[in-house]
């Protein structure tokens, strides 16, 4: 019989997705599944599942991997054209004083799950960007996020983990309709009693097939998910260097910073906000 931590897919969904079973209900033989790579919750009845042999298992992480690089690719190709327009624009405002110093914005990562968090701060690291992880439970996260915005003070703001939509076909602009999206708007709109200007505190905001309009509504910068769609477990991070990586007197181009990402505009949307990178001087020789 089937055991939490085991690797499975869904037979009736193509085996499209590896999942691990984090959950496990004998009396109606159904078992609550975590995507492994994207962030989406799920259930299926025992019968439904097929467990995930060696080979099927590296057959998804090469997946990963080549899904990761490209994007990482993606982003060092743009950053470099950005360096170089940024070169330029350095050049005609410190002719006289070269001496500058370049800061990206911060990012105050919350996630609901641990195993992702570890992935995203991993590729912070990659990508250069300043970032401090917490490992939040998303029921959790509306009561703690404005004591840690006051602890961490971030420039950006991520809210993410798991959601899925409960019951395929029934009313999708119902919230209740929903894993975890009602979790992330009153986060949303909790940390917007902290910061209410959106260009103050950029949030990022949202999971697999979260309700993209309610987390808007409530104050988000970016949300998944338009089209109801998977999102790639790292793909909040790729909008979060977008705006770091934007200078504060420029508008971040929506479209490359969703570009970045594994899902494109069908995972992920957004509002015109503000960039986080900043140029400073002198640069400090300690």
């Amino acid at each position: 019989m089937w055991r939490i931590g085991d690797m499975v897919t869904r037979k009736s969904y193509g085996k499209d997705v590896c999942f691990v079973v984090v959950e496990l209900d004998d009396a109606s033989e159904t078992a609550i599944l975590k995507g492994l790579d994207v962030r989406l919750m799920a259930d299926a009845p025992y019968e439904d599942l097929e467990q995930v042999s060696d080979d099927e298992l590296r057959q998804f992480e090469a997946a990963r991997t080549q899904v990761e690089g490209e994007c990482l690719r993606l982003i060092q190709s743009r950053r470099a054209m950005e360096h170089e327009k940024r070169s330029l624009r350095r050049e005609s405002r410190f002719q006289a004083n070269p001496d500058f110093f370049e800061r990206p914005g911060r990012v105050l990562h919350l996630d609901g799950d641990g195993t992702y968090l570890k992935k995203c701060m991993t590729m912070y690291r990659e990508l250069g960007i300043r970032a401090i992880g917490q490992h939040v439970p998303e029921t959790q996260m509306p009561s703690l996020v404005n004591s840690l915005l006051q602890q961490y003070e971030p420039d950006i703001l991520i809210i993410t983990g798991h959601d899925g939509v409960i019951r395929k076909g029934k009313d999708w602009a119902d919230i209740q309709n929903y894993r975890n999206s009602h979790n992330f708007v009153r986060t949303v709109a909790n940390a917007r009693k902290h910061a209410r200007n959106m260009d103050d505190l950029v949030i990022i905001a949202g999971a697999c097939q979260s309700h993209f309009e309610a987390i808007l509504d409530a104050g988000a910068n970016f949300a998944s998910s338009p089209q109801r769609i998977m999102i790639h477990a790292l793909d909040p991070v790729f909008i979060a260097e977008k705006i770091a990586f934007t200078p504060i007197h420029e508008t971040v181009d929506l479209y490359e910073a969703v570009k970045s990402t594994y899902t494109g505009t069908d995972g992920i949307g957004g509002l015109e906000s503000r960039g986080k990178y900043r140029l400073g001087v002198p640069k400090s020789t300690y």
